[in-house]
């Protein structure tokens, strides 16, 4: 029997919030995930680690970056389990935290201020990468070399080389994104921190001048060193426009409105997402209302690189899935509390998505990561009594300094990285790339980087939906 296709949608919509419904009986710490998620951003820390450092295990490490080019670069995040700063995943990083505090803030309890400080790690090395007019630093180290071995930031002895955009070499990608970062920042020390808050926003300022003054890819200018690791594919008119919204959310100045409103075809926006706050705007509405659709369950015909695993899972094609997971459910949930103030839902063919809903599919994916999944194991390193506990990162996967003071070599760490053995450093709050296909399957081995690496930017989104979920642990009931 032939099913039409409006049923088809409805009925696999259906079995998405049975499923969400279902996972409402296991019971989840959002608190303690939300903890654990902050944590594992000081195992990520760079530089001096300062005296409340929680994650001992760790040292100082890349004391002298940007020295021979006479820069301070020392600080900021190491984005994942290498020992390379990439400025751009560290800026999204520091948007999506800022973001967080920002609508989620109020449910973040005893954990606010520890938030508060995972993103000025992030911004204070950004006010350094960006401290010289039109020039942007956008990584330190040699991502080549560094790959090559296997060793702990503490023991680092790779090329810490310096790479920066200017106006003979633009990257209006990973300008705007630390344009976007900044200003987001400054509204979350707004009242924290006055000084620090003005001097982020007339950072983001100047930075977006630069951007959008001297337009280009990162990518076409320092394409030896920045790809395969964060090409930008999709062009850099995205992150202009994404810039330009946080300056006008942070600075409330007509002109960033108005940027908007006049380059929002001209730079190509016809299929961005576009739900930072300026929903006001009927266009955005709608750009908005059809990515909804794109991505709840039954709707993704319209975007078929976004599926469904059997056990709930959002998937999309690529390399470390749970970057998608995060995001795409951190956009669903904002969406939906501004759909509810709005009093409006989501009419896509042939269903509606109401804010609820919207919210249910959002928490079925959190869900999912702490363990209500068919492997029944967290994705979340020590969280729940089955995490992995192999993930593919150096310094958890080496002996601590402590443990061995003595150095080891770039090949000498070879051995822990084939090890079959679990690592000996439990990097707490650290979520993985998880499930490589459909099928549910995940696989605990570290040489798998793209099923079992942590990254900055899987965790940042996921604070502002643990803060949320934290406050709202019965919304299925």
């Amino acid at each position: 029997m032939r099913v039409r296709a409006v049923d088809l949608v409805r009925l696999t919509a259906a079995a998405l919030l049975v499923l969400a419904a279902n996972a409402a009986a296991v019971e989840h710490d959002y608190g303690d995930a939300l903890r654990k998620s902050i944590l594992f951003f000081e195992g990520q820390r760079s530089g001096r680690l300062p005296p409340g450092q929680r994650v001992t295990w760790r040292r100082d490490s890349a004391l002298h970056d940007g020295a021979e080019d006479g820069v301070d670069l020392t600080g900021g995040y190491y984005d994942a389990g290498d020992n390379v700063k990439f400025g751009f995943p560290m800026a999204f990083t520091a948007t999506l935290l800022a973001w967080s505090i920002i609508d989620f803030g109020r449910n973040m309890g005893p954990h606010l201020n520890d938030a508060v400080t995972a993103v000025r790690w992030a911004t204070d090395y950004l006010l350094k990468a960006t401290s010289v007019p039109s020039v942007v630093y956008v990584q330190v180290g040699d991502a080549f070399r560094d790959h090559s071995c296997w060793e702990r930031p503490e023991d680092m002895d790779t090329p810490r080389t310096v790479y920066k955009v200017d106006s003979n070499h633009p990257g209006s990608d990973v300008a705007g994104e630390s344009a976007a970062a900044l200003a987001a920042a400054s509204i979350v020390f707004r009242s924290r921190d006055p000084a620090y808050s003005r001097r982020l926003l007339n950072r983001a300022i100047s930075v977006f001048e630069y951007a959008d003054k001297y337009r280009g890819a990162y990518s076409t200018s320092l394409r030896r060193a920045v790809c395969p690791f964060y090409c930008d594919f999709d062009g850099y008119q995205d992150e202009l426009l994404w810039g330009a919204a946080w300056l006008h959310k942070a600075s409330r100045r007509r002109e960033y409105r108005q940027y908007i409103m006049r380059n929002q075809d001209v730079l190509g926006a016809g299929d961005s997402i576009n739900e930072f706050g300026d929903d006001y705007l009927q266009s955005f509405r709608m750009r908005a209302d059809n990515f909804i659709c794109s991505v709840f369950p039954g709707g993704a015909s319209h975007r078929p690189q976004i599926q469904y695993s059997p056990g709930g899972l959002l998937f999309k094609q690529g390399g470390s899935n749970m970057q998608h997971v995060t995001a795409l459910s951190f956009l669903i949930l904002t969406y939906s509390n501004y759909l509810s103030h709005a009093n409006h839902h989501v009419t896509c063919p042939g269903y509606t998505a109401t804010p609820n809903q919207l919210k249910m599919l959002a928490k079925r994916q959190v869900d999912y990561i702490l363990g209500t999944n068919p492997m029944g194991m967290s994705y979340m390193v020590g969280y729940g009594e089955r995490y992995p506990r192999r993930i593919h990162h150096r310094g958890s996967s080496l002996p601590s300094v402590r443990s061995h003071p003595g150095r080891i070599g770039c090949k000498d760490g070879t051995r822990y990285y084939v090890s079959q053995g679990p690592n000996p450093n439990v990097l707490v709050g650290a979520v993985v790339g998880g499930p490589a296909n459909l099928s549910d399957a995940f696989s605990d081995t570290r040489q798998l980087f793209q099923v079992s690496e942590p990254t900055t930017y899987i965790n940042a989104p996921l604070l502002g939906l643990l803060a949320y979920f934290s406050s709202h642990p019965n919304l299925n009931s």
